[in-house]
């Protein structure tokens, strides 16, 4: 089975093996560098790492149009589940959820999460492995000692690394991020969607790895 990545802009994703598609934080409506609407994404399953408007605002509406499964944290299930849509999986860090396609694992993500004014859990990063591969998206968060930890135990190929500065880390923090992960390649998100994220990263130069920018509604083959 061969990966495909649909970058969705801001800190969405598409991974897809052909036949099972997994939507992680797929935010378009009010995105102002979406290529696609949220009406657009067809997917199997969701992987939320927390509840801000920029990751949850479209999960709702995507899950239930698709009749899919929303892996998340506790409270954010508990606000789907409320408003009728139950095909949930909920988890935390440390936690990982086996899944027909593969697994998702949540990590710990240093960042607030709440979604209209209610409290969504700890936000989080998420691991997935979805056609043999695995995907470490970080979320939203600075970087911490344990990543290297992180690195060791899940070994992934891929990880997806917020460089956007003042909310998560900037460009200099992702590469130290990267350099203790060491995924064969590192792809920059959560930077350049508005004019409070940096732009310039030109910064983000992490030893030993690999990285591929990509630009909203670019899909490359893992």
């Amino acid at each position: 089975m061969t990966l495909t990545i649909t970058y969705l802009g801001h800190s969405g994703f598409l991974f897809s093996d052909g036949s099972i598609t997994v939507a992680v934080d797929p935010w378009l409506t009010g995105n102002p560098v979406a290529t696609m609407a949220a009406d657009d994404i067809t997917c199997d399953a969701l992987v939320i790492t927390h509840g801000h408007a920029d990751h949850m605002t479209d999960v709702e509406a995507i899950a239930k149009r698709n009749d899919a499964t929303v892996f998340c944290a506790w409270e954010i299930h508990e606000y789907l589940t409320e408003r009728g849509h139950e095909k949930t999986e909920p988890g935390n860090a440390g936690g990982k959820i086996a899944a027909d396609w593969g697994w998702v694992a949540f990590t710990q993500a240093f960042h607030s999460s709440s979604f209209n004014g209610r409290y969504m859990g700890g936000a989080c990063g998420a691991i997935v492995n979805v056609a043999r591969t695995t995907v470490y998206h970080l979320g939203d968060t600075t970087v911490f000692s344990d990543m290297k930890l992180l690195g060791e135990i899940y070994q992934p190929e891929i990880a997806c690394i917020p460089v956007g500065d003042r909310f998560t880390m900037g460009p200099e923090l992702g590469t130290r991020a990267a350099e203790l992960i060491k995924p064969r390649v590192a792809i920059p998100i959560h930077f350049k969607t508005f004019p409070l994220l940096t732009s310039d990263i030109s910064a983000f130069q992490p030893a030993g790895v690999e990285v591929k920018e990509m630009e909203p509604g670019e899909t490359w083959t893992a």
